[in-house]
């Protein structure tokens, strides 16, 4: 093997491993019959929200995995594979959980979230959460709901003092 193929696939598991370490989320999906311009909207899509396809070997994706000490993925790694990482744990599966819907070529077949393996149904669990805007919002909104109460009440009771007070003349 010559010296550039070998340091192409030393930098590839080097860009493995610093995604492995740099997301909370990373799905592995099968995107084989996806068009050329259907994978440029899906890599459009991710890269939207901070995250990143890449297409690798299933062999330098394995010896990432095992240089991280991360188990239990080999079995998805068959076939042609492409790797997303994501930052956030649930924009990149939301992504991928809509777009497999409509482009039944693209496949979830599992990944890490968190560092903890899981299989296609738990991306695709993961990917039905509440994002952490939506959970921040939900948060406020139980944290106003006292203060609005209180404040429901104390208009109705002076809307009900006002209808009952009298008439000036």
């Amino acid at each position: 093997m010559n010296a550039s193929a070998l340091q192409a696939k030393k930098d590839s598991v080097k860009e493995i491993t610093e995604g492995l370490k740099s997301s909370k989320t990373v799905a592995i999906v099968s995107y084989q019959g996806l068009t050329v311009a259907e994978t440029q909207e899906l890599r459009r899509t991710l890269a939207e929200k901070n995250a990143k396809m890449g297409i690798y070997k299933n062999t330098l994706v394995r010896r990432a995995l095992k240089d991280q000490g991360i188990e239990g993925l080999d079995d998805l790694l068959e076939g042609p594979n492409a790797l997303v990482f994501s930052e956030d744990v649930t924009s990149a599966a939301k992504i991928l959980h809509k777009f497999s819907r409509y482009h039944e070529h693209l496949v979830l077949r599992g990944g890490l979230v968190e560092g903890k393996p899981v299989d296609a149904k738990g991306l695709k669990e993961v990917a039905k959460l509440p994002t952490k805007e939506q959970l921040l919002s939900m948060f406020c909104m139980v944290l106003n709901e006292p203060i609005a109460g209180f404040a429901r009440v104390v208009n109705s009771i002076n809307e009900k003092a006002g209808a009952e007070a009298p008439a000036a003349n």
